[in-house]
């Protein structure tokens, strides 16, 4: 098979098989129809998912164990029929559709698909998909690369633009002295890791665009060494990508850490540094960054983005957008996106959740609490909401504590930060023996937000200055419940080993 987009003939596509985890599974040598394994389509309650098209019509059929995928695939194989074996909704469509159609089925039908589009639809290294798609970008103009800049903030806590314009930095990179060096940060964010393994060639796109730009020879792909398929994507699409011979282009792995991701401990990691500290500010990364070089370091996500709106633009046709994770008490994590007008209880009803929605932490591993999820997902309104814009919800359900849920938090900080600044690296650990003081009857809030605050003003990265806020916005919103911990009740009655001491 040459390209999967546009077709003569059926074709079938399963979504959410990974070929490195599913060897023994060979669809395509059994049966006369070519079969493609495409990259997840971020929503795992629905996969693996197999697609059968013919002369666009397109039926679906969801969650299939190995035993259905194989009958299903071989009947319709052996009937010609895309309907043979009851798949759970059927949809009619352009036969030249470069991306999933949409389909009316609560698992499938969340949000919008831009930076998304290709996942779930195309094979993730393939070269004829892309192409049919509507193929590489070639020497964009760098006063266009500049424009669509402009309008795209940083997404990500890993992304040294987090939350801020991007340009600026892109001038600096490209004033200072030295060779300039793009760094793909792909480490420790579900979305990240999506796109880099089922739409690498986007992510690619974004990034050498930007490299042309600023006159960057070195293009760096940093993931987590756990992270296998989207690693191994990776080297595939890094070999099959039609390069500027000028850019060089390397994928590199770190260790499976959280703190791996912060910008600077990333450049540590991948300078190959076994313990990974947050390097002092001033200077950025863009002046001095790895091997001492300028070097500007962004999500898959921001330079999916950027590829995107270099190709589409960014109008009320296309609205700009924010890829989030839903996680927590959900039966299956689930990648969406979703505009940024949209709110947060929109994105969390991507998944099913295990039980009433109690609050959600939204904004990653120490983002902020929140009871009320009518709140648009734009970074302005996530920041003034004290909420994290690092595109993760974790929801808990209404038999959860929320003592115990922000004290193993503080726990994580403090057994996780690099040690390097006293703030972050002691402040974590009084934080922890507070909350943990709750248990014996002591609450104290002014110390707990004296405590948060000294934490937020003065450490070196955003590790230290996040660390505190799941606790912040907890004891505004969940107060009884902490003051109940203090009198020696749980209102949940399910934090029994909370705090316990590991």
């Amino acid at each position: 098979m040459t390209i999967l987009t546009p077709t003569d003939g059926l074709q079938l596509r399963v979504a959410g098989i990974d070929d490195l985890y599913n060897p023994g599974l060979d669809l395509d040598a059994t049966v006369e129809s070519p079969v493609a394994t495409v990259g997840s389509t971020g929503i795992t309650a629905a996969e693996p998912l197999l697609m059968a098209t013919v002369d666009g019509t397109t039926a679906f059929y969801l969650a299939c164990s190995s035993d259905r995928l194989e009958t299903a695939v071989h009947r319709i194989d052996e009937t010609g029929d895309v309907t043979a074996a009851d798949p759970a909704t059927v949809v009619d469509h352009d036969p030249e559709l470069p991306e999933m159609p949409v389909v009316d089925l609560d698992a499938l039908d969340n949000g919008i698909r831009r930076v998304l589009a290709g996942c779930g639809w195309r094979r993730p290294a393939n070269v004829d998909d892309y192409d049919a798609a509507g193929g590489f970008l070639n020497d964009v103009d760098p006063d266009v690369v500049f424009d669509a800049g402009e309008s795209i903030h940083g997404r990500g806590w890993g992304d040294a633009c987090h939350d801020s314009a991007l340009t600026e930095t892109w001038v600096d990179a490209h004033d200072a002295e030295g060779d300039a060096a793009v760094v793909i940060n792909a480490h420790s964010n579900p979305g990240d890791s999506l796109l880099l393994s089922s739409a690498p060639f986007n992510v690619l796109d974004g990034a050498v665009s930007l490299a042309q730009t600023v006159d960057a020879t070195e293009i760096v792909i940093f993931a987590s060494m756990a992270d296998e398929s989207a690693v191994e994507t990776a080297h595939t699409a890094v070999e099959r990508y039609p390069n500027d011979p000028s850019i060089a282009i390397d994928v590199v792995t770190g260790p499976a850490e959280y703190r791996a991701a912060e910008p600077t401990m990333a450049l540590e990691a991948i300078e190959g540094n076994h313990r990974l500290e947050a390097r002092l500010r001033p200077p950025g990364p863009e002046s001095v960054g790895l091997y001492g070089r300028p070097t500007l370091i962004h999500t898959a996500r921001t330079l999916s983005h950027l590829a995107v709106s270099l190709r589409e633009g960014d109008d009320d046709s296309h609205p700009s957008t924010r890829v989030m994770t839903i996680q927590g008490d959900v039966t299956d994590q689930t990648v969406t996106e979703i505009p940024e007008t949209a709110t947060i209880e929109q994105a969390c009803a991507a998944a099913d959740t295990t039980g009433e929605i109690k609050a959600a932490c939204v904004g990653g591993r120490f983002g902020g609490l929140a009871a009320d999820l009518d709140i648009s997902v734009d970074p302005e309104t996530l920041t003034d909401a004290d909420l994290g814009t690092e595109g993760i919800v974790n929801i808990l359900s209404e038999d959860r504590c929320v003592v115990e849920f922000v004290g193993e938090r503080a726990q994580f900080a403090s057994e996780e930060n690099c040690g390097r600044c006293v703030p972050c690296r002691e402040g974590t650990t009084q934080l922890a023996e507070l909350l943990r003081s709750l248990y014996d009857g002591t609450y104290r809030p002014e110390a707990i937000d004296e405590l948060i605050r000294v934490m937020t003003t003065t450490s070196i990265c955003e590790f230290g200055v996040n660390a505190g806020r799941p606790a912040r916005t907890a004891l505004d919103t969940f107060e009884s419940e902490f003051k109940a911990h203090a009198d020696g009740q749980c209102p949940t009655n399910s934090c029994l080993a909370a705090m316990e001491v590991k």
